[in-house]
C-alpha cells in the first residue's frame, strides 16, 4: 500500500538495542487456510495502522541492560520504546502529522493503548504498550495478527475500525524475543490475505517465522540512550 511507508516512516528512528542472545529455531510456516468464520464487522474502507510494542525490560528480556529508569518494562511513561524522546508515545504526540485522540488503560499485560489520526489523510494509528514481562504474548499477538488468526475491532469517533489482523498495516517494536524463547504455535494464514508488516527488532530476519512474501528489509538509526 502506498500510504504505508509515508505514514509509518517516522517509526524508523526507533532503535531496538541491546540484543545478544543466540537466535532460537524458527517457528511454523504460513500457508493459506479456510476463511475465518464469524469475523467482527467493521469499516473495511478505513485505513488503519496497528503497532504492538513490547516495552524494553532489563529484568525480563535478554538485552544488554539500559539505564534502569528507561528499562523498566512496567513503566510505559518512562520506557525507552514508549515514553522516551523517540518512543512511540512521545514521538507521535509531538508529530505535526498526527492528532492524538485518546489513551486507553488496558490491563497488566497490555498496559496502554493510544489512538491517533493522521491530519492529512483518513488514517488511524493505534499503538499498544505491552508489559515487558509479557514480550512472548506481544510476539504471539503480532504473529497471529499477521496470519489473520487474531482480528479485532475498535470503536473510534463513532466508527468501528479494524485492528490486529483487520488493520491495513501491522508493526512490531521491541526486543527480538525469539532470541530468548521458542514458540510451539504454528502461524498458518487463516484467511488467505496478504498483509503489510514492519518489524523493528534485532536480527528479526533470521529468527522470525517466514511468513512474509518477498520481505524488504531496511535499516534505521538508533535512538540515544541517555
Amino acid at each position: 500500500m502506498r500510504f504505508s511507508v509515508k505514514c509509518f516512516f517516522s517509526l524508523s528512528f526507533i532503535y531496538i538495542i541491546g540484543c545478544h542472545a543466540t537466535p532460537s529455531a524458527n517457528v511454523g510456516l504460513v500457508t493459506p487456510d479456510a476463511l475465518v468464520a464469524n469475523e467482527p464487522v467493521y469499516d473495511t474502507t478505513q485505513k488503519n495502522i496497528h503497532i504492538l510494542v513490547a516495552l524494553c525490560d532489563n529484568k525480563y528480556q535478554g538485552i544488554v541492560p539500559v539505564p534502569a529508569k528507561i528499562g523498566n518494562g512496567q513503566d510505559p511513561d518512562n520506557n525507552l520504546y514508549w515514553g522516551c524522546a523517540f518512543g512511540v508515545q512521545t514521538y507521535f504526540k509531538k508529530s505535526s502529522y498526527w492528532t492524538f485522540i485518546k489513551s486507553i488503560k488496558q490491563d497488566g499485560i497490555k498496559m496502554q493503548r493510544l489512538v491517533f489520526k493522521n491530519r492529512q489523510k483518513n488514517i488511524y494509528l493505534i499503538a499498544d504498550a505491552y508489559n515487558g514481562m509479557y514480550i512472548k504474548e506481544c510476539t504471539v499477538d503480532f504473529l497471529r495478527s499477521c496470519s489473520g488468526q487474531l482480528k479485532e475491532v475498535l470503536e473510534v469517533d463513532g466508527k468501528r475500525i479494524g485492528i490486529n489482523g483487520n488493520a491495513s498495516l501491522l508493526a512490531y517494536v521491541g526486543h527480538d524475543g525469539l532470541m530468548d524463547f521458542r514458540l510451539s504455535e504454528s502461524f498458518q494464514n487463516a484467511d488467505g490475505k496478504k498483509r503489510d508488516a514492519i518489524i523493528l527488532a534485532c536480527i528479526s530476519k533470521n529468527t522470525l517465522p517466514p511468513i512474509y512474501h518477498k520481505p524488504r528489509p531496511g535499516h534505521w538509526f538508533g535512538a540515544p540512550v541517555l
